[in-house]
């Protein structure tokens, strides 16, 4: 057998084409979050959504080394005793999955089958990078940040490292830390321990785990993860545009209780208080609809207060008067940058940056 056969390109299913093996056997491997955690202002690592692109390394906080060099006026290494020594900073972090959203899209690309479970929120505690990249000292000839992680394998025969490129603007600027904890505690193993790059705003390709070096290049970084995989197209073959920054998206916690097979909401009639998170890496959320009509029509949530965070999600909720029959509930978006969550948002082939409007089927009884 060939490699071909083995990795091979993604693609398209066909019309009526279940949920292959290959896309079950990924969805046994990674995991969205329930969406009753959203009652949580912070997700607890085990519910907090999880995708592993190869496997999970095997890791020694000991040993572990992180290199900064490349581009820089002194090249530098660290164990994690010197980098704590640099000290410390928590920042509250919402994720999300870049392939949010894509099982639901006609034709459905071949990959993740996520439906919109794929987030989570966080507070990440370590070094801010940009303290780590002036400490090595940015050469003028620097362009890019290649941030490489521990975990190694094959995507569409391309055996590689796991790797992600910022500019040396974003990395400077973005407020992205090098991470040593989540929630107060040592990274779990799924989620980078030891270390890990966390960028806020950004799709989680971004944020590399097992983080075990930083290269500054004096070109633009052309590796698979940031000019191949990562990218919103129409057609095959077209150079398409980089995935970057999350998509305004708002997401109620499932009212009532469900369904075992179809996750249908079962509701008592009266005042329901429909409650959920909105967040968006672009601006800080401003405003979110909620209809309990399918989205004939719309009424203001209300949101809690803002926290520090800009970027992390915001609470809001809505006291909806149930009357017995089928309620079809949905929710958007509206973010201070003036961005809108669609209601259906536009197709492409790698089921990217898909933040069309939430839909829960409920039986007020």
């Amino acid at each position: 057998m060939s490699i071909e056969q083995f990795s091979p390109k993604g693609r398209l299913a066909d019309t009526g084409e279940g949920i292959t093996g290959d896309e079950l056997q990924l969805a046994a491997r990674n995991h969205g979050m329930p969406l009753e955690a959203l009652r949580y202002d912070l997700t607890p690592p085990g519910l907090h959504y999880v995708l592993v692109h190869y496997d999970i390394p095997l890791t020694n906080a000991a040993t572990w080394q992180l290199t900064v060099d490349g581009c820089v006026e002194q090249p530098l290494s660290f164990g994690l005793t010197s980098l704590r020594a640099m000290g410390r900073k928590t920042v509250r972090v919402t994720l999300e999955c870049a392939g949010n959203g894509r099982a639901t899209l006609h034709p459905r690309p071949i990959s993740q089958p996520w439906l919109t479970e794929a987030v989570g929120t966080a507070e990440w505690t370590g070094v801010p990078l940009a303290d780590l990249l002036q400490a090595a000292g940015v050469r003028e000839d620097a362009v890019d940040v290649v941030f490489t992680g521990a975990d190694h394998g094959v995507e569409r025969m391309v055996e590689q490292d796991y790797q992600r490129g910022l500019t040396v603007a974003e990395a400077l600027d973005s407020g992205a830390i090098v991470a040593w904890e989540m929630n107060g505690m040592p990274l779990p193993p799924q989620h980078g321990y030891p270390l890990r790059l966390v960028v806020p705003g950004w799709y989680g390709m971004a944020s590399v785990k097992w983080l075990r070096s930083i290269e500054l290049i004096d070109h633009e970084f052309d590796g698979f993860q940031n000019s191949v995989a990562y990218r919103l197209r129409t057609e095959a073959g077209e150079p398409g545009v980089a995935v970057t920054r999350i998509e305004p998206r708002a997401l109620l916690a499932p009212p009532g209780h469900p369904d075992f097979m179809s996750r249908h909401r079962f509701v008592p009639s009266g005042q329901v208080t429909l409650q959920g998170r909105a967040w968006s890496g672009w601006a800080p959320i401003d405003r979110v609809e909620i209809s309990t009509d399918a989205g004939l029509t719309w009424h203001d949530a209300k949101l809690d207060a803002t926290s520090n965070e800009d970027l992390a999600w915001r609470a809001f909720s809505y006291d909806w008067q149930a009357t017995p029959g089928e309620h079809v509930l949905t929710c958007r978006a509206h973010d201070e940058s003036g961005r809108t969550q669609p209601i259906e948002a536009p197709w492409n082939r790698g089921g990217f940056a898909n933040n069309s409007a939430q839909r829960l089927t409920v039986l007020v009884t």
